[in-house]
């Protein structure tokens, strides 16, 4: 299967769906929420974004749907451009899709051999081989410290740059390669997965585009809509918790002359929605995975 969609019920019940709205799945990929949505729906419109072109074959065949095949961060162009504003409700799960990561040449995965690529979007230039190789070391030491969160990011760049001055790092394993004698055996994996999560985050930019629909939310969305994102680390789920906490990704609560709080959005969940053990159990990639819902005041 291309992709399980996580924490499906839950994400359909908050969208709030109205048989007559319009919808936006931010994420499509293997398209099973929009399949979900599209279900509640009557003469309601759906439209998908994704940049990866795998996604395509994916498409239903229903009037009511309509894939943009680009990045969620021009959300708001598209959706003029389709006469498709304001909405009712956008979905977002931000998770790599299984299909993504059990492909082993797109190199999202320490555990599959093949190209250190990582692009979500393959008509892109930059690569997660181009980033090792090419980004100094001061570079690379930040970015495992912010996107990877490794307390040893110097001591993981360093690594880097001592394989690179021998061979190009091309592949996923020329990377593990170089970098496994930084972890303990018993967490190898775990940091592994730091390690290619702050590439990909560089590579694709995510945190940044993350921050573009969360802002373009405001402006799209009618009052009274919902907000749906689902999380899979803490560097994205802060960012959707202080947005829909405060209207802005920063967390700083805005006040008027009065002093009264200036919200934009009411949290329709206090705590995150998590998924329970049988929903792991049948889909391990759901195990950090954070919802949280929204409504446009």
């Amino acid at each position: 299967m291309y992709h399980i969609p996580v924490l499906l019920n839950q994400c359909i019940k908050g969208l709030d769906l109205k048989p007559d709205g319009i919808y936006i799945d931010a994420t499509f990929g293997g398209g099973g929420h929009s399949k979900a949505i599209l279900k509640k729906l009557t003469n309601g419109r759906l439209i998908g974004f994704d940049q990866d072109n795998d996604a395509v074959g994916n498409v239903p065949d229903d009037d009511r749907f309509l894939l943009v095949n680009q990045n969620f961060r021009y959300l708001v162009n598209f959706l003029r451009l389709h006469d498709a504003l304001p909405v009712d409700g956008i979905l977002a799960d931000l998770g790599v899709s299984s299909h993504q990561i059990d492909i082993a040449e797109r190199g999202f995965s320490s555990r599959f051999e093949g190209e250190l690529d990582m692009r979500m979007n393959r008509n892109q230039d930059l690569t997660a081989a181009k980033i090792a190789n090419s980004y100094s070391q001061g570079e690379l030491k930040q970015l495992f410290k912010k996107y990877g969160e490794l307390k040893n990011s110097g001591q993981v760049t360093n690594a880097i740059v001592s394989a690179r001055e021998v061979k190009e790092i091309k592949t996923t394993a020329d990377l593990v390669n170089a970098v496994e004698h930084c972890f303990p055996a018993n967490k190898l994996n775990k940091n592994l997965a730091m390690v290619f999560q702050a590439l990909r985050i560089e590579v694709n930019d995510e945190l940044n585009s993350l921050i573009d629909l969360l802002n373009q939310s405001t402006e799209v969305l009618k009052t009274g809509g919902r907000l749906v994102v689902i999380a899979y680390h803490s560097l994205e789920d802060r960012l959707v918790k202080n947005f829909m906490k405060t209207g802005n990704t920063e967390g700083k609560l805005e006040k008027d002359f009065y002093g009264q709080p200036q919200l934009t959005f009411k949290a329709i969940t206090r705590k995150p929605i998590v998924p329970d053990d049988n929903e792991i159990q049948n889909n391990n990639r759901a195990r950090s995975a954070k919802l949280r819902i929204a409504e446009k005041i």
